[in-house]
């Protein structure tokens, strides 16, 4: 599978870079309880810590909004998943467990405070590239709604668009049946490619020690 990136996101911010994960031989269940009552315990601290502060303030998550700008992505009507993830704590409105990959993809998120999406690899035809969406571009997503991507960072296979930092389809979702997964890590431009790289080492090592398999990772721009 070859991962391209846009020409067009390099000419709009020339740092622009995308970390990718690819997982063989890992399985998926139900999430393990230290990883369940880790989820929980640091979504409780981080209501604590931004209870009375702006989550747009936040350096990681200012920076993505400038980039949906740039793309022609309204934030304050589609927000960036991490975001998302954060005005959801800050209404106490925890995450309930899901599955080991969905949860550990939105702890990461929170944690590196950037979006992520976890795929299920199978799912996925031929190559994928990352661009800026067309008028032609929808899809169902996970969260049961058609979503159109005009002017919105998407990623594409063969058979489509299939994922994004706003919100991921229901086409590729990763389930009890996925032992391949591919990891989109939308990295902040900001962020050193050595900064990056280690990143992506910390990440992928935490989901391969719940999951199993092994992982190789690197970077797009």
């Amino acid at each position: 599978m070859e991962m391209t990136v846009q020409d067009q996101l390099n000419q709009l911010n020339k740092d622009f870079k995308i970390g990718i994960v690819e997982y063989r031989g890992i399985h998926v269940g139900d999430s393990p309880q230290m990883l369940k009552g880790r989820l929980q315990l640091f979504q409780e601290s981080l209501y604590f810590d931004y209870v009375d502060k702006k989550v747009t303030d936040i350096p990681a998550i200012l920076e993505w909004r400038q980039l949906f700008k740039a793309i022609g992505t309204d934030p304050n009507r589609y927000r960036p998943s991490s975001e998302a993830l954060y005005r959801r704590v800050q209404k106490q409105q925890y995450l309930l467990p899901f599955n080991s990959a969905v949860d550990l993809n939105n702890f990461l998120s929170l944690q590196y405070q950037i979006p992520l999406g976890i795929y299920d690899k199978d799912k996925l035809i031929g190559d994928v590239k990352i661009r800026i969406g067309s008028e032609e571009d929808t899809y169902l997503a996970i969260n049961e709604r058609e979503v159109s991507f005009h002017n919105k960072l998407v990623s594409e296979d063969h058979q489509g668009p299939f994922g994004s930092p706003y919100v991921d389809s229901k086409r590729t979702a990763v389930t009890s049946n996925t032992t391949e997964a591919l990891h989109i890590v939308y990295l902040n431009p900001s962020l050193s490619e050595e900064r990056s790289l280690e990143l992506l080492q910390a990440l992928s090592s935490m989901f391969t020690q719940i999951h199993g398999g092994d992982a190789t990772y690197k970077i797009i721009k």
